[in-house]
């Protein structure tokens, strides 16, 4: 983006308006953001992945819509997109704009050019002030789920030295797993309630992966 000054209304616009069918110029004209700037924020949206390739809110655009889970969804949404940058600094949303420049560079491998670079960075930092990246998501029905924010949680269940996420039912029982760091093996047991929604572990399974990515 261009600049990221109307970002923190548009996304609170999104909130307040129905999921349209396809998210394009004119719904954004109808929320009151009629500049050429404004527009680019579409393909943000698409990059978090609340909008698909053609426009279609996705099932992250109707989680975010719940304002008290908005600002982790959208943290979720910024790690998937800047996946590669994460990879470089797991805390990467904290990092300065010079740092974030420097990283962007390495990335590309200096092939664009400094004001892409510098809006790239504008637009990561814009993302980051409306998101909350200290606690995932769990999503579900279930009356009791939390959300989680125990880090990391692996087992090598095949002695091939590649970590898993524990099975639903070793989850259920309170069985947690080990996790290797620098050498030293920690035990961490995760205990949640019971729950008939598979959905419930099924996300919680992908929250872990993707700290054991970073």
């Amino acid at each position: 983006m261009m600049s990221t000054a109307k970002l923190g209304s548009i996304l609170t616009a999104i909130q307040s308006a129905q999921a349209p069918p396809k998210f394009n110029r004119t719904f954004l004209e109808n929320l009151g953001f009629t500049s050429s700037g404004d527009r680019l924020v579409i393909n943000v949206l698409k990059a978090v992945g609340l909008l698909a390739a053609d426009g279609t809110p996705t099932d992250r655009y109707f989680r975010f819509l719940d304002q008290t889970q908005a600002e982790h969804v959208l943290a979720e949404g910024i790690r998937e997109a800047y996946g590669d940058l994460f990879q470089l600094n797991r805390d990467a949303q904290t990092m300065t704009k010079a740092e974030l420049k420097g990283k962007i560079k390495t990335l590309t491998q200096g092939k664009v050019s400094d004001n892409v670079v510098d809006k790239m960075a504008i637009t990561f930092q814009g993302l980051v002030k409306h998101a909350d990246f200290k606690t995932p998501v769990v999503a579900g029905n279930d009356a009791n789920e939390r959300p989680v924010d125990s880090p990391s949680l692996s087992r090598d269940d095949d002695g091939d030295g590649t970590p898993h996420a524990p099975s639903a039912s070793s989850i259920r029982d309170g069985i947690g797993g080990t996790l290797p760091i620098a050498g030293l093996v920690y035990t961490i047991n995760l205990q949640l309630p019971e729950s008939r929604d598979q959905a419930v572990y099924d996300a919680l399974f992908k929250s872990l992966r993707a700290h054991l990515a970073r």
